[in-house]
């Protein structure tokens, strides 16, 4: 008796930021149910080393490619491996991000810059450099990592929350887009998830209903969803995955 096919068999997906935390787990929940992976991102020895697990698991099954998600440049030729190793490109997943913040009085104008050049201009450089690829594929998913900061304010994050919210705003125009085309473009809204940084924070920082931070596995699992056929009229909508942080209201004890 054969294998049963995976929820995403034979797609072929990219994904930026994609050596470890939320895309590392997302890159093998992929490759587990069938799809191929190229795993972009700028920690070179770990990507490969990924890729290298991936393929001692299935042969094939994944790529790395060193990707500055700042660069134009740099997408384009990862969209062009893509394309040239695994024949198409169907799941884009933007997931490469970081972090800074600061009083609003003393946050410098470079930190401000650069979440906006990291967070949402890499996300449309993405976009933009596979859509025509995905276009020729005969459509997909685009699954951008926003945040629970894309969905509210929070003090001190002003460059994070206002990148995460253009983000979830691109996401709304680059799905009205390519809509004739059959590709659909999603935000994940992630909470507190734990890895090893967010992990060594104060555990009562942030309150959540459900009593603990989430985990990489169960973001991946929602993007998951959204590359596979399971979400195929699901687009320019916001999945959150926050144990309920966004809906909570403090309340005194």
């Amino acid at each position: 008796m054969g294998r049963a096919e995976g929820r995403v068999q034979g797609k072929v997906a990219l994904i930026s930021g994609g050596a470890r935390n939320i895309g590392g787990a997302t890159a093998r929940m992929l490759v587990a149910e069938g799809a191929s992976v190229v795993i972009g991102d700028v920690l070179d020895e770990e990507g490969q080393a990924l890729a290298d697990e991936l393929n001692a698991t299935r042969v094939g099954s994944a790529s790395y490619v060193h990707l500055d998600v700042t660069d134009d440049d740099q997408w384009r030729a990862a969209v062009e491996t893509t394309t040239a190793t695994y024949g198409s490109l169907t799941v884009l997943f933007n997931n490469a991000g970081i972090f800074n913040g600061g009083q609003l009085q003393r946050y410098k104008r470079e930190l401000w810059q650069q979440m906006l050049d990291v967070n949402l201009t890499g996300a449309f450089l993405g976009c933009r450099a596979a859509a025509d690829a995905m276009i020729a594929s005969g459509g997909g998913s685009i699954i951008n990592t926003s945040s629970i900061e894309g969905l509210r304010g929070t003090p001190w994050a002003h460059g994070y929350v206002a990148s995460k919210w253009g983000l979830t705003g691109l996401t709304k125009s680059v799905a009205m887009e390519l809509a004739p085309h059959g590709i659909r473009a999603n935000s994940v809204h992630p909470g507190r998830i734990s890895t090893p940084a967010t992990d060594q924070m104060p555990p009562d920082l942030i309150p959540i209903p459900l009593g603990r931070p989430g985990t990489v596995e169960e973001v991946a699992g929602v993007v998951v969803f959204l590359a596979s056929d399971e979400s195929t009229f699901c687009t320019g909508s916001e999945f959150t995955v926050d144990g309920g942080t966004v809906m909570h209201i403090p309340t005194n004890p």
